[in-house]
């Protein structure tokens, strides 16, 4: 190993500006690694190199946002602000939205889709996800670059409960075979569901959802606590009807 390495790993001084400075960009390069694979186990691609971030190939339902719905149910009121999320998470000023992943209306990743097995699009595809029968939708994603941190909330509302039921129990069917598969293991992990609630936690992320009367809520997170999930579910949980 060369001395500058040596020294650097085991903490001797060692032209310490230089030091100091490759330190910081080996962090900064490990930080955006990370933050890609998180983005791409949430279900979003994402170019992190730059300050700016974008979705890929993305593939916009019909607008939902200030039209009226017959499901009473404003889904956008219900979904926390920004300074909710930085309390929960910790996240403080750090935490952010990410002015391209804040949407009215469900969003697909055709590229990553087209890639997965059918039975697990709905990680890349919140039309699979959520189902055609919705009548209102709002999904933001929030991250934290200096943690390595990404969480979004989404909720779809439907016209009736029944509705709202069948849409969830074709989420989790579609979870238990996108399991069974070959990608199961990589994209959903251990999973667990009730007749109101499903979570999947693929490494450290995790997608958890809860059906709420004509409503099904998502939580989708990396680098956070499953008990940071919790608490935004139950916060959302709160701000709805039923």
């Amino acid at each position: 190993m060369p001395v500058p390495v040596a020294k650097t790993l085991t903490g001797e001084p060692y032209s310490i500006a230089f030091s100091v400075g490759r330190a910081r960009a080996v962090q900064c390069h490990y930080a955006r690694v990370k933050m890609t694979t998180r983005w791409l186990m949430l279900g979003a691609a994402a170019v992190l190199a730059t300050a700016c971030t974008r979705v890929v190939n993305g593939t916009v339902a019909a607008e939902f946002g200030g039209v009226p719905n017959p499901s009473g149910v404003d889904v956008e009121r219900a979904l926390l602000d920004q300074s909710r999320m930085q309390a929960i998470t910790g996240g403080d000023e750090h935490l952010t939205v990410i002015p391209s992943m804040d949407a009215s209306s469900p969003v697909d990743i055709d590229t990553l889709a087209r890639s997965a097995p059918p039975q697990c699009r709905f990680v890349y595809a919140d039309t699979a996800t959520f189902g055609p029968d919705i009548e209102g939708f709002h999904k933001t994603t929030f991250q934290d670059p200096p943690h390595g941190g990404l969480i979004s909330e989404g909720a779809a509302a439907y016209p009736d409960a029944a509705t709202a039921r069948r849409a969830f129990a074709a989420l989790v069917t579609t979870v238990r075979s996108c399991a069974d598969s070959s990608a199961g293991f990589g994209l959903v992990g251990t999973w667990d569901a009730d007749d109101r609630s499903l979570q999947t936690r693929p490494g450290d992320c995790g997608r958890d959802y809860l059906l709420k009367s004509v409503v099904l809520v998502e939580v989708t997170y990396c680098g956070f606590p499953d008990s940071v999930s919790t608490i935004v579910m139950s916060n959302i949980a709160a701000n709805l009807p039923g």
